[in-house]
């Protein structure tokens, strides 16, 4: 079929293109990543105000929130209503098994070559450590990776709500990695499944948990498949942990490094590195990023 050459004007760029062309897109601005299509359910729903939620408070469509700049494979586009839902692909974020990639297409700015990643530096170590204390008391949301949330979403999604959920309707809040992720502006991986093999790792094997604690540097990583706590100092641990049933289901709390410690070697054995394989249950490892190549 011939296809029809049309003129696009996309965000103040005009160019002449066919109109399926566009293989790539760079997100325009904060943009919620999720394993399902389904957008309009998730936020807003039928009735414009409700966020779709488990019982503990939690979207489990959410995988992450791409910050701008980040680039995109498009690899499907369907329709929604007026808006387009785009299966994507991207470099930045590891795709469980079996999952699949969604955005809003009002997120996106398409392009037609390949465009350049997403390049962020390395923030000073100062940096980071207070990024990671201003973030204490913040709510535990699961896939969230940033503390304001994505003002759109209320914008597109819903309708008449209160001043008092707008947080939580917008994603305000973090995960355990999500807390680590935006203290460095998007440097480090955005899960515990890329944490787990991330930097150096520290041989705590055979190790008692006082020993390993003094082994301990600012911004370690103590990292098991599924959760991530950070050495915020010599003395003190910091991550975002889901509680659910209690207020606030969980958030980003302090805690003592030798007690965390001790909390840990409860449950898991310390392990030099992550082995291949299937998933494991009862050990952890740490790593040492920082400034390390």
């Amino acid at each position: 079929m011939k296809q029809i050459i049309i003129l696009i004007i996309l965000f103040g760029y005009a160019c002449l293109v066919p109109c399926e062309a566009s293989e790539y897109a760079v997100a325009r601005t904060l943009a919620p990543v999720l394993n399902s299509p389904d957008f309009k359910t998730v936020f807003g729903g039928a009735s414009g105000k409700k966020l779709k939620t488990d019982r503990c408070g939690q979207v489990r469509e959410l995988e992450y929130i791409a910050l701008p700049g980040s680039v995109f494979r498009i690899l499907k586009k369907q329709r929604a209503g007026t808006v387009d839902i785009y299966e994507i692909e991207t470099d930045e974020y590891t795709t469980p098994p079996k999952v699949h990639l969604y955005i809003d297409g009002r997120f996106l700015k398409p392009v037609l070559a390949a465009p350049v990643p997403r390049s962020p530096l390395q923030p000073p170590r100062e940096q980071v450590v207070s990024a990671l204390r201003s973030a204490v008391g913040s709510p535990y949301v699961w896939g969230g990776n940033v503390l304001g949330g994505v003002p759109e979403l209320v914008t597109w999604y819903y309708s008449d709500v209160s001043y008092n959920d707008i947080a939580r309707l917008t994603l305000a809040g973090l995960d355990c990695s999500g807390l680590l992720y935006q203290a460095t502006g998007g440097w480090t991986p955005r899960n515990t499944a890329q944490l787990i093999t991330y930097g150096q790792g520290v041989d705590i094997a055979g190790k008692q948990s006082a020993e390993i604690a003094s082994m301990l540097q600012p911004l370690d990583l103590i990292v098991w498949n599924g959760h991530v706590i950070i050495v915020l100092d010599r003395l003190t641990a910091i991550e975002s942990r889901l509680e659910c049933g209690k207020p606030g289901n969980g958030g980003v709390v302090l805690t003592e490094l030798s007690q965390r410690m001790d909390q840990i070697m409860r449950t898991r054995r310390p392990a030099n590195v992550w082995p291949g394989g299937k998933k494991q249950q009862d050990i952890f490892v740490v790593r040492r990023w920082y400034g390390m190549k």
